[in-house]
């Protein structure tokens, strides 16, 4: 007997029932983000593995604990995709778009991986919907792309989630705040993780990112970033608070909101849900503004920001809320006799054609099964055809909800359906 073979650990499969809630996501997010004048990118999902080294950071988790690295055959170091800002910043520079598009805003959707414990709506092959825009520098950008999160969680009917803002200032003051936070964290030492305590010495702002409990205490304690901004840095933090007041959009000013990546500069922003259908794993989304990254991978100093989106996450809360998802099936044609199913097999490819949705079971079987099979589909209607039918070209068309069969005309029906099936 042949071993069975299951798929890998924490990369999930996705089945009819479930692949619905995610095509109506995806398809609310190109509507909104083409509204903004966002146009579609697809990067590769294997890069170069200094592409990641370079962008996000040789001391965080990610590219130390989490990445999946190989070496191909001819040698080179690849990693399967953890983030999707990095890719569509390389595309940005090979492909010279800066200087096509002075000011360019993309999107993407797909698949990243990351090799991390799993949790409620986090997984080691997990899903992003994400942007970016390169060229501004202004609060105004950081604030539009904030506004577009905030209209497609709107529009998906998600309004439980909280918007929370920091700053983490920039080259000129950061170092400010990192002396004063090394300080505060040598005190407490020998209290940190031992990951904690490596990131005391390396990179100690990921300390604030930590979710060991007596690490979050201590930083929890830490002292404010916002207190060390620079005047630029505050000026700009206070003129994203002022377009976001002037936007109606809500937020909450958070201190610790510091993003798991290395390339973030002032404007730094999280989404998070209070459903408990995510446990621990609430954050459904982040970002910030990021003007040294494009520069530091070999391209132009140019300035940019965007955020991520949990897919997987935004399609959980939406399961919870008990909308219902996909087009329903408009009719079901089955055969009263072995004779009748060639004339149905037709009509249903005829119909079909004509942009209805329509199922026939091929395997025939008695009336009764297929009776059954019509109702477990959630046909709005079915049509039953026979020898009277072949013969007369008419038949009864049931409302599978209940009420009174209607006779149609076979060579009408397309048009009857059409009709039945637009509201009054």
């Amino acid at each position: 007997m042949s071993q069975k073979v299951s798929g890998v650990k924490g990369m999930n499969d996705l089945l009819p029932g479930d692949v619905e809630v995610w095509q109506h996501v995806e398809r609310t997010a190109r509507d909104i983000f083409s509204r903004f004048g966002y146009g579609e990118v697809r990067t590769p999902i294997v890069e170069d593995t200094a592409l990641f080294v370079r962008s996000v950071g040789e001391e965080t988790d990610i590219v130390g604990k989490e990445m999946y690295t190989f070496d191909d055959k001819g040698g080179r170091s690849l990693s399967l995709r953890p983030e999707g800002t990095a890719p569509a910043a390389r595309a940005y520079i090979e492909h010279s778009v800066g200087n096509q598009e002075p000011l360019t805003r993309w999107f993407y959707m797909g698949p990243m991986f990351r090799y991390e414990r799993m949790k409620t709506g986090r997984y080691r092959q997990f899903h992003q919907i994400g942007a970016e825009a390169y060229g501004s520098k202004e609060p105004a950008q950081d604030v539009e792309v904030m506004d577009m999160v905030v209209q497609l969680l709107r529009q998906l009917g998600l309004s439980d989630v909280s918007l929370n803002i920091n700053s983490l200032g920039d080259d000129a003051c950061r170092p400010v705040y990192q002396a004063r936070l090394v300080e505060h964290l040598r005190g407490h030492a020998s209290e940190l993780c031992a990951d904690c305590q490596k990131r005391l010495e390396r990179n100690p702002l990921r300390v604030l990112d930590c979710k060991n409990e007596r690490c979050q205490q201590i930083a929890g304690a830490a002292p404010n970033i916002l207190e060390s901004l620079c005047e630029p840095c505050r000026a700009h933090f206070d003129e994203v608070k002022r377009k976001l007041d002037a936007l109606e959009i809500k937020y909450v000013v958070n201190p610790r909101i510091m993003r798991g990546l290395d390339y973030y500069t002032r404007t730094t922003f999280e989404f998070i849900a209070a459903h408990p259908v995510l446990g621990t794993a609430s954050t459904v989304g982040g970002g910030g503004r990021y003007d040294k990254l494009v520069k530091s991978l070999g391209g132009p100093d140019v300035p940019a920001v965007g955020f991520g989106l949990g897919l997987d996450r935004l399609c959980l809360l939406l399961k919870e809320s008990g909308q219902h998802f996909g087009r329903p099936t408009d009719l079901f044609i089955a055969v009263a006799d072995e004779g009748s199913a060639d004339v149905a097999f037709t009509l249903a490819s005829r119909l079909r054609r004509e942009g209805l949705r329509v199922e026939f079971d091929t395997r025939g079987g008695s009336l009764k099964s297929q009776m059954k099979r019509a109702d477990k589909v959630g046909a709005i209607f079915a049509l039953v055809i026979g020898e009277a039918e072949r013969q007369s070209g008419q038949a009864q068309l049931k409302p599978m909800a209940g009420g009174e069969p209607m006779p149609v005309r076979l060579d009408e029906l397309a048009n009857t359906l059409r009709t039945r099936l637009t509201p009054a």
